[in-house]
């Protein structure tokens, strides 16, 4: 029966990362088509396209009042994106940073990360708090559109066509049908093995929900796109934070309560959240060793999590 979740839990993650993917490309092509400009598709559409997969399981799993789940999805998946993912792609390219991505998204990330800390230092979520989340995010985006600035995502190519509608149908179904078995498999794989649902939530759940991240990031640096890559694992973030976490927040009639490890996780979050943007101001670049450092945190977070059972 365990071999079957197993098999189910890595069919879930090709199928978030299949119908993110098909989700993002016929989406952005469906708003240039109502004339919805280049900046807003890339900071809604393409935005919430890539965080598609945090968004279904963190969701489910609130609906389902597993918090440890909807919570741990969010925190793992953002420290996965900046050590494992943001870690591979510096140590492959280095790559060059600005001042706009350090001082304004940069600090907004360690805003966002240091606020979810002191919401959850009691170990609760409440829904009010949720709410905070929430506008948050709303005035982030509406300070983002008053600059009239090209978004950094990577928007794909081509116009529109008829199917793209059913590409977009298509890859919501899947997302979301992919994000419910997803966690019902995990918490089943989590107590066979003796596993908290934070610690599954953390590990196998976020890495798998950062797929279309590590896929985008990945592509864009092999490219020569280098800032596609930070813009994207950035942006990705926030909306983990504000928007997924803050939905998640609002959603439960009860506050989210996440198990005391978690605390040590929001903790790794923050100082890595704070330690990355120290490295993008460094010289204005993150160097292959940098890259290679937190490729090491990221591995050492998932110990911890794995041993503090």
């Amino acid at each position: 029966m365990i071999a079957l979740h197993i098999g189910i839990i890595v069919l879930c993650v090709i199928a978030l990362a299949y119908g993110a993917n098909l989700l993002v490309e016929s989406a952005a092509r469906m708003a240039r088509r109502i004339g919805v400009s280049e900046l807003v598709i890339g900071l809604t559409i393409v935005a919430i396209g890539t965080s598609a997969p945090e968004f279904a399981v963190t969701i489910a799993a609130a609906l389902q009042g597993e918090s440890d789940i909807s919570v741990g999805n969010v925190v793992g998946s953002n420290i996965f994106n900046l050590g494992f993912i943001l870690g591979s792609v510096v140590a492959i390219r280095a790559i060059s940073t600005s001042p706009k991505v350090v001082y304004r998204d940069g600090m907004m990330l360690i805003g966002a990360t240091l606020l979810l800390l002191f919401f959850m230092r009691d170990l609760y979520l409440q829904p009010y708090e949720g709410a905070v989340l929430l506008l948050s995010l709303v005035i982030y985006l509406a300070y983002l559109a008053s600059q009239r600035e090209a978004p950094t995502d990577e928007i794909p190519e081509g116009e529109f066509q008829k199917r793209d509608i059913v590409f977009f149908l298509v890859g919501l179904t899947l997302i979301l049908a992919g994000g419910r078995f997803l966690v019902d498999s995990a918490i089943e794989v989590a107590l066979f093995f003796g596993l908290s649902e934070w610690a599954i939530g953390v590990t196998i759940i976020a890495a798998g929900t950062s797929a279309p991240e590590f896929a985008t990031s990945l592509v864009a640096v092999l490219r020569g796109h280098a800032d596609i890559s930070i813009g994207n694992l950035i942006g990705s973030d926030l909306f983990n934070l504000l928007g997924v976490l803050g939905l998640a927040g609002v959603i439960q009639i009860e506050p989210m309560i996440i198990d005391p490890a978690g605390l040590s996780s929001l903790l790794l979050l923050s100082g890595m959240v704070i330690f990355v943007v120290i490295l993008m101001r460094s010289g204005w670049r993150l160097a292959r060793w940098e890259g290679a450092l937190l490729l090491a945190i990221n591995l050492f977070r998932w110990y911890l999590d794995l041993t503090s059972q």
